[in-house]
C-alpha cells in the first residue's frame, strides 16, 4: 500500500508564507502525476495544483496563481507546495494525490490532510 503523509501545515497570519511537503513510501511502486487538494469546512474538495511526472508541467487553480508552486523531488519522492502571500480564504485541509503505479496496477492514492489556518 502506497502511503501519503502531509506535513508543514500550521496557522499563519494573512500574507504570510508556508511550505507544505507529502512524502510517499510503501516499497516499490512508481508515481506519476501528483497534485494538492483543499476542502474548507462546509465547502467540497477544491483543486490547488498539480504536477506531472517529470515535473515540467504544472496547473494551477485560478484562485492560487500566482500565490502558490507546486514541485517535487523524484529522488525523496516528495510533493510540495509552496504558498506566498496566503489569504484568510486560503484556510482549508489540504490533501496531497498520486497516481501511482504499484505491482501492474495504476490507482489514485491520497495523504490524510494537513490543516492551513490563515488568521486576518
Amino acid at each position: 500500500q502506497v502511503q501519503l503523509v502531509e506535513s508543514g501545515g500550521g496557522l499563519v497570519q494573512a500574507g504570510g508564507s508556508l511550505r507544505l511537503s507529502c512524502a510517499a513510501s510503501g516499497g516499490t511502486f512508481s508515481i506519476y502525476a501528483m497534485g494538492w487538494f483543499r476542502q474548507a469546512p462546509g465547502k467540497g474538495r477544491e483543486f490547488v495544483a498539480a504536477i506531472n511526472r517529470s515535473g515540467r508541467s504544472t496547473h494551477y487553480g485560478d484562485s492560487v496563481k500566482g500565490r502558490f508552486t507546486i514541485s517535487r523531488d523524484n529522488v525523496e519522492n516528495t510533493l510540495y507546495l509552496q504558498m506566498n502571500n496566503l489569504k484568510p480564504e486560503d484556510t482549508a485541509a489540504y490533501y496531497c494525490n498520486a497516481v501511482c503505479k504499484r505491482y501492474g496496477s495504476t490507482r489514485d492514492y491520497w495523504g490524510q490532510g494537513t490543516q492551513v489556518t490563515v488568521s486576518s
